[in-house]
């Protein structure tokens, strides 16, 4: 598995970006965010991977942070999305407003990109959503009161769950969505705890 290449951006096109290392050119698949983070061509770059292997063929996707990263597992996780789906959605939004779409049940705006109908954005919020709530009941018994108490709201139970698909883990949102007003909007849950993660690193 190719975690990540890094080395000097030697071609950038529309939807790829190729990165030299060591005398080798590799060939990302990428999105319009990463694109116009990564520099210009003869620049440094490096690109977090996954490697997306088929019968018929091996393509790398890369990207510049691990919240696109992520929300690009999950997109691909979603039965009927693809690579192609995958980096049209991430190129047409960001992982903030991506997760808050899926928190709070927003599929039009992901028929906004061109190739996505109603109901693939239906299934991608159902199976997301879905997804997210199984994996937080797996925790939900544990012994962080914070974390119990979090999710039993509704606007910080879905802040969480948008952190989530950003890649955070259920305890980690969990303590710090806690310790905000949960009157607040979800969106205002989000951007207040983005901010504390941010502080924290």
């Amino acid at each position: 598995m190719i975690y990540s290449v890094k080395g000097k951006i030697i071609h950038k096109g529309t939807d790829v970006a190729v990165i030299e290392c060591g005398g080798v050119g590799y060939a990302c698949r990428t999105t319009l965010a990463t694109l116009s983070q990564i520099g210009r061509t003869g620049e440094e770059a490096m690109l977090l991977t996954y490697l997306h292997v088929r019968e018929d063929s091996v393509e790398l996707f890369g990207f510049s942070t691990e919240q696109e990263l992520n929300c690009f597992k999950m997109l691909l996780s979603v039965s009927g999305v693809g690579p192609k789906a995958g980096l049209a959605i991430l190129s047409d939004t960001n992982p903030e407003r991506f997760a808050l779409t899926v928190a709070t049940g927003d599929y039009k705006a992901f028929t906004k990109t061109k190739g996505v109908g109603p109901k693939l954005a239906q299934r991608v919020v159902l199976e997301l959503k879905d997804k997210i709530a199984k994996e937080q009941l797996t925790v939900s018994g544990g012994t962080e009161v914070n974390y119990e108490a979090a999710v039993s709201g509704g606007n910080t139970s879905e802040a969480i769950s948008a952190l989530v698909v950003l890649g955070y883990s259920q305890t980690e949102a969990a303590s710090v969505v806690a310790k905000l007003d949960p009157s607040l909007s979800v969106e205002e849950l989000i951007r207040q705890s983005l901010k504390k993660m941010a502080a924290n690193l």
